[in-house]
């Protein structure tokens, strides 16, 4: 049985019209109209998707700024919760998934700072915690995020989902296919099955690289008797360059992965041993409607 995650929030978000600019980036939404992130959520599950992600990725100091973090970032997170469980009771049996996202900077292992990111996981924790149905620890460039992750998280029962973001760019430090920290893909599955995590996904990264690293990830898996699930939901990005960071700015969306080509990809990473399947940065609802379509029935 394939389960079918949404898409993309941000871009949906500017695509529909709602507040959307730097520094707040999706958070703006949050902040002036959070009915339009409701609205948002709505699409995906109407479109076929199991899990609804709070839009929580973006309520860190690098969009709000420290002081308003410090302020505001538990509230917003109850608040990213909220919209998401306004949308869920309008589709009985979606599952909110809290997302934690790489609170020091996406795509830059270089930053991570244990100290400094504690405190911001535990703010995001607690806003979220009342609504998650299970926690997505998503965008990990390294295996230390997803560490600091699970120590925050420890003791919660609920299911926890680490997904890792796949170096992919031109003049990446680490090689293409292993983590954007250059640790390998079968060091996560060993963290992964320590940790306990009920899933370990790939996101926002290019597809190219996907499936590799899921036969990868299932060949160690399998060494480690892991019972977790593996997934993807990859972004619509062309190529990044070793400097980019996630959410800088609005990068071009590719052509080529309209909801056919980005079927077509998914397609073969079920076969690679998928279980959870969707879509990241400029991958829509209309994209998850033909995944939701094609691969359930598939299945």
């Amino acid at each position: 049985m394939i389960t079918i995650l949404d898409g993309g929030m941000g871009r949906e978000l500017q695509r529909s019209g709602a507040p959307f600019r730097q520094p707040e980036w999706s958070a703006l939404a949050l902040i002036e109209a959070p009915d339009t992130v409701a609205e948002v959520h709505r699409a995906y599950a109407r479109a076929g998707a199991q899990i609804i992600t709070t839009n929580s990725y973006a309520l860190v100091p690098f969009h709000l700024g420290q002081e308003r973090f410090t302020s505001e970032g538990r509230r917003l997170a109850a608040l990213a919760g909220e919209m998401a469980l306004q949308a869920k009771a309008d589709f009985p049996g979606t599952q909110i998934a809290g997302s934690l996202p790489p609170v020091c900077g996406s795509y830059r292992p270089d930053l991570v700072d244990e100290a400094a990111a504690a405190p911001i996981l535990a703010e995001l924790v607690a806003g979220l915690s009342p609504y998650a149905d299970l926690w997505l620890a998503e965008t990990l460039s390294s295996l230390t995020e997803a560490r600091l992750v699970a120590r925050q998280l420890a003791g919660d029962p609920r299911p926890l989902w680490l997904s890792f973001t796949l170096a992919d760019g031109l003049g990446e430090r680490a090689e293409p296919g292993n983590l954007r920290s250059g640790e390998s893909i079968e060091a996560a599955v060993a963290v992964a099955n320590d940790l306990g995590a009920a899933a370990l996904l790939f996101n926002c990264s290019q597809p190219e690289v996907m499936e590799q690293a899921l036969h990868r990830a299932s060949l160690a898996a399998s060494h480690l008797n892991a019972a977790f699930e593996l997934g993807v939901y990859a972004n619509a990005f062309p190529p990044q360059a070793e400097d980019a960071a996630a959410n800088d700015g609005l990068s071009p969306l590719r052509s080529d992965l309209d909801p056919p080509g980005y079927l077509g990809w998914a397609q073969n990473w079920v076969d690679a041993g998928a279980r959870i399947i969707g879509g990241c940065c400029g991958i829509g609802p209309e994209h998850i409607a033909v995944l939701a379509e094609r691969l359930r029935c598939d299945n």
